[in-house]
Order: structure tokens, then sequence, then C-alpha cells
């Protein structure tokens, strides 16, 4: 029993090794930022690795835990978010005074991540989801000189205390109705009354406002702008991974028997989400706050892939979700610069930037189109098969309306990108210093935006 649970479980038990590592170098005086930082990317790094080695599948604590091959990829994914995260936000990082509380809450918050990715029993799910929860809100307040940062932390508390509620009333209905809240018995009731219905209605909403799902996205912007930018940057990519993972894993498995009923809702809230995020991401002028709409349109293609529920969506939620981290990542890191050496936040800083740092300017280009979804890049990619799983379904006016929202998209994508590389102002933003590890985590984003896309064995390995 013992051998098993270190085998299936030692992602989430090297990362419990890892958080205490980092609370005895908190008691480690005088140990510079930048020693912290080196060797927390070499830990990150051999956890990223120990994804890859050894796997097995099976369940523990009577079912309640379980590691599938889709798991295991899923966990792979939010792995190497959270190995570049300290590679891309070096520059931040290192400037911090309380780097190592930033780096255990970043891990704790990956934790409850992985618990949730596992959980096969409502109990462990919800305590996995409050525990990458709470210190989300606790990284929203990082800047605590900011009032910005504070109000955004007390919006995000509120939110994930609401939301939570929301989910309990949902679990509560579905023991009500099944009186089991394992994940298999509650799928092998097969049950479709009004109270089963109700029942997913509130356990959905509790995910939709954790994705920004509109109408539930209200909170979204005001946070990220708040935040610190690598927080932003955790949330728009880690924390909606991780949700749309559980979200597709909880609707293929435990409820298909309600997919006539959320196969539709599915499909209306993602055309609502697609259309709001756009309409909202034309009229930002925070960079910020116009990355946030950018990802809560993201969420909507999402959205139509679940829907279909289809063999194929699973692959292309994961293909897209991949590519999603590294372009986001890539974007929010030439914004975590400017505003570190500058701060700056308002689009308009940026005419002209490509003067003064054309390195950046091609980086956040390749993050924008990627984004965008424009061919070759791996964007174009990652979005085809969200709509081809769609298509699969037969959701054809949908898919379509999706298409034409690209279009749209394109145009808020084009228009930073043309203040970026604009000769006609004196640029705001001076040269900015790149260090060593974010330059080399900026080449990594940029190749893989550039190839991702024609690999088909990393696609191949996702499909599971």
């Amino acid at each position: 029993m013992m051998s098993n649970m270190l085998i299936l479980m030692k992602q989430e038990l090297a990362l419990c090794l890892l958080i205490f590592l980092l609370l005895i170098l908190k008691l480690v005086k005088d140990m510079k930022n930048e020693t912290v930082l080196t060797l927390t990317q070499f830990l990150f790094l051999f956890f990223f690795i120990l994804g890859f080695i050894g796997n097995e599948t099976g369940e523990l604590f009577g079912g309640m835990y379980r590691q599938t091959t889709s798991s295991i990829v899923q966990k792979n994914i939010l792995s190497l978010g959270l190995y570049l995260m300290p590679m891309l936000f070096a520059s931040w990082m290192r400037q911090h005074e309380h780097l190592l509380e930033f780096l255990l809450l970043m891990a704790c918050v990956t934790l409850g991540m992985f618990l949730m990715i596992s959980s096969a029993h409502m109990l462990m799910f919800y305590l996995s989801l409050e525990l990458s929860s709470i210190p989300l809100a606790a990284l929203v307040n990082f800047d605590l000189r900011l009032r910005k940062s504070s109000e955004g932390a007390m919006k995000m508390i509120l939110t994930s205390a609401f939301s939570s509620g929301i989910l309990l009333m949902g679990i509560s209905f579905i023991y009500g109705s099944t009186g089991s809240l394992l994940f298999d018995d509650i799928a092998a009731s097969g049950k479709q009354s009004g109270l089963d219905i109700a029942a997913f209605m509130l356990f959905f909403s509790a995910f939709a406002f954790k994705l920004s799902v509109v109408p539930f996205h209200f909170w979204t912007a005001d946070v990220y702008e708040g935040a610190p930018v690598p927080v932003a940057a955790f949330l728009s990519v880690m924390s909606k991974a991780a949700m749309a993972f559980v979200l597709m894993n909880i609707c293929f498995l435990v409820f298909p028997h309600l997919f006539d009923w959320w196969h539709q809702v599915f499909l209306i809230l993602s055309a609502l989400t697609i259309l709001t995020g756009n309409l909202f991401a034309l009229r930002q002028e925070n960079i910020k706050r116009f990355l946030a709409f950018s990802s809560i349109s993201q969420v909507g293609f999402i959205l139509l892939a679940i829907a279909a529920n289809m063999p194929s969506a699973k692959a292309s939620v994961h293909f897209f979700l991949l590519i999603y981290l590294v372009s986001n990542l890539a974007a929010f890191s030439v914004v975590c610069l400017a505003c570190v050496h500058h701060r700056k936040e308002s689009i308009s800083d940026f005419k002209g930037f490509y003067k003064k740092n054309p390195f950046l300017s091609w980086v956040m280009l390749l993050a924008l189109f990627s984004l965008a979804g424009i061919p070759p890049l791996a964007g174009f990619f990652g979005k085809f098969f969200l709509l081809s799983a769609g298509a699969g379904r037969g959701d054809y006016f949908f898919v379509v309306f999706a298409a034409i929202n690209m279009v749209v998209s394109l145009y808020y994508y084009v228009r930073l990108a043309r203040m970026i590389f604009s000769t006609e102002e004196q640029p705001v933003l001076s040269k900015v210093f790149i260090d060593p590890m974010g330059k080399a985590g900026l080449i990594i984003m940029a190749v893989a935006m550039l190839i991702l896309g024609l690999t088909s064995w990393v696609y191949d390995y996702l499909n599971v």
C-alpha cells in the first residue's frame, strides 16, 4: 500500500517535499534572492521531469484519489507552467523582499490543483479546490503597498467564498439525489431529475466563476489589474487551465447522463463568453485588463470543445491549453519587464516599443498572433482543433460564430502590435534590461510558438 501510494502520488508528495524545503530556506538568514531563485529553478525543473518518469495508474483511499493517463498529462502541463514562472518573471521576483513566501504560495496552489485533478470524491474535490483558491487571494495582495492590490484580493476572496457556497449547495443536492459523493456512484446513478439538473447547475456555476465564464466574469479584470503581473499571469494560465481540466473530467466522467442538458448550456455560454471578451477587450486601455478580457474570450473556445464531448475534445483542450500557456506567459512576461522597469501599464505606453526593445517586441508579436490564432503559429492549430471538436458534434452555427469572432479578436491584437511597431512617434518606454534567465525563457517561448503546432508527437502525447 505504501509503495503504491509513493508511485501514484509521487508528484503531490514531491511538491509537499518542495514546500517543506522552501520553508526550511525561509529559516536561513541572509540568503540572497538570486540564490533562492536559482535553487528553486532547479527544484522546479526536477519536479517537471519527475512527471514523465515511472508513471502508473490506479486508485487510493477507497477510490477518493485516482491517477489516470489523462490526469498525468494535465499535471505535466501545469508542472511546465510552474517551472516557467520563475524563469520568465525572474526580474520581478529577484527584486521582491518576500520571494520565498511568493514561491511557497505558488507551490501550495499547484498542490491543490494536482489533488483536484485526481479527486474522485466530492469532499476531496472541495478541499482541494479551497487549497488552490485561498493562497491565490494572498498572491493577488502581494503588493501590500498598493491599494489596487488589496481591492483585487478582496474581490477575489468574496468571489471565491460565493462560488464555494454555491458549490457546496450543489454537492449537497447531489448527495441528496444519489446518496453518495463518489464520482463513480454519481455517474452510475444515471438520474436526470429536476434535482440532478439543479445540482449540476449549481456545480457548474462555481466553475464558471473560477473560469470567468460570462456572466460570472465581472471580477476578472479588476483582480488582474490589482494583482502583480506574475500573479495575473498565474491566474490567467495555471488557474484557468486547472479548472478547465477538472470541468472537462467531471462533465465527461461524472455527469455524462446530463449531456443533453449541459451541451446546450455550454454552447450558449461559449458564444456569450467569446463575444463579451472580444467586445470588452476592444475598449481597454490598461494592458493587464486587456489581457484579462483576452483570456475570457479564450475560455469560450474551450467551452465549445468541452460541449462536444467527442473523443477528440479532450486532446484538443489539452493541446490548446499547452499552447495558451506558452503564448500567454510570453505576453505577460514582456508586460512584466516593462512594468518592473518603468511602472507603465497603459497600452499607449507601448507606442514605439520596438525602437528600443526589438527582441521583446518580436516575442510580444508572436504571443499576440498566437493568441489570435494566426497561422502558422501554434495558436492557430490550437483553435483549429477546438473548432474541429465542435464541428464533430455538428454544432456548426457556434463553430462559425467562434470563427467570426477570431477575426474580430484580430483587430485588438493587431492594434496593440501596431502600437508596438509604430515608427511615427518617439517611444515612451526606454530600453528594458533582460536578465539571462528571462531571455532564455522568452527564447524558449518564441520557439515553442513557432513549432509547437507543427509537431504531431506533442498532440499524440496529449491525446489520451
